[in-house]
């Protein structure tokens, strides 16, 4: 991963020790991203296997992921699309697009696209447009998912002019990656108000990381912040198994005990659904005690939506959930 971080969001840092502020943590690298595991990957979900087309993943039924460009604000040290964020390919070009809407004009069964990346709002207002103009032409009526940590970074990205734009796609959500309180900050919340005001759903995807947010106390603090500025707190992802994350994944067990206080302090509105993207392409399961089987010669197995049982390495140290043999 390259380095690269926003001078806003460097300002949020109380401290330039990785080790030590939740900040800094994110966005310095650390020895730790050269130990690369045996079951770690640069595409742990598997983005190739269901490639399309270039750019183009159809991993589920009624939606499809489109890589729109490379390029990030911040690089976060935890990204699960290594294989691709910071990698030199670039924006999505006029052939690629036109490819994609070639495939997504064959399969109607698609009725949701996901823009992602890289960060699909590093683009100019103008070559967005006209990314979402073609696809629109396949479709009217696709639901539009802009996956973007922009709001975070880099908060005055998010003019009235580029909140006016995306306003006119009908069904356009915003999800955004908040992980930790202090990133909820006044500049975050005018951001937010522009997209709301707009009519555009706000949604958040954090990820369960060592170090960072894996507390009570700041969970439970970031979800409630959350909601004061208007955003559903979505998904508490678990690390997926990136080359060199080691040292951000907590426990399965850990995030279960997490979700347990979670869920005795805080209103329905605010519990996230914690979640895995199975290794190996199974596809995103929620982590319950009826999808975690146990642990079995140091591996969690875990039930795809298949019926498939995967495996997930345990790397904590907890063991009062399932049996272990």
């Amino acid at each position: 991963m390259p380095y690269g971080v926003s001078q806003y969001y460097k300002s949020l840092a109380r401290s330039q020790d990785p080790d030590n502020d939740p900040i800094a943590a994110q966005f310095i690298p650390r020895p730790g991203e050269q130990v690369l595991l045996p079951y770690e990957s640069g595409d742990p979900i598997s983005d190739k296997q269901y490639e399309a087309a270039p750019r183009l993943i159809h991993h589920y039924h009624d939606r499809a992921l489109i890589l729109v460009n490379d390029r990030c604000a911040t690089y976060c040290r935890h990204c699960f699309r290594r294989h691709f964020t910071g990698s030199s390919t670039g924006r999505l070009t006029g052939s690629q697009l036109e490819e994609i809407c070639r495939v997504l004009s064959q399969r109607p069964q698609i009725q949701e696209l996901l823009l992602s990346g890289g960060d699909p709002l590093m683009l100019p207002d103008g070559e967005l447009q006209v990314i979402l103009e073609a696809l629109t032409e396949v479709n009217p009526d696709y639901i539009f998912r802009m996956a973007t940590r922009i709001p975070v970074v880099m908060p005055g990205r998010i003019t009235e002019e580029l909140a006016d734009m995306l306003g006119r796609y009908g069904a356009m959500w915003i999800v955004t990656h908040v992980n930790h309180p202090r990133e909820i900050t006044p500049e975050f919340t005018r951001a937010i108000d522009r997209l709301v005001s707009r009519g555009m759903p706000v949604l958040n995807q954090a990820v369960l990381l060592r170090g960072v947010n894996d507390d009570e106390g700041v969970l439970e603090d970031l979800m409630r912040g959350l909601l004061r500025a208007k955003v559903k707190p979505y998904y508490l992802f678990q690390g997926d198994l990136a080359g060199g994350t080691r040292h951000f994944r907590t426990s399965i067990f850990r995030g279960l005990e997490l979700m347990k206080h979670l869920r005795s302090r805080l209103s329905g509105m605010a519990i996230p659904t914690y979640a895995v993207d199975l290794p190996g392409g199974g596809g995103k399961i929620p982590l319950h005690e009826g999808t975690v089987l146990g642990v079995f010669e140091g591996w969690y197995h875990l039930q795809g939506p298949d019926g498939q049982v995967y495996r997930y390495p345990h790397e904590g140290d907890e063991s009062s959930f399932g049996g272990e043999t």
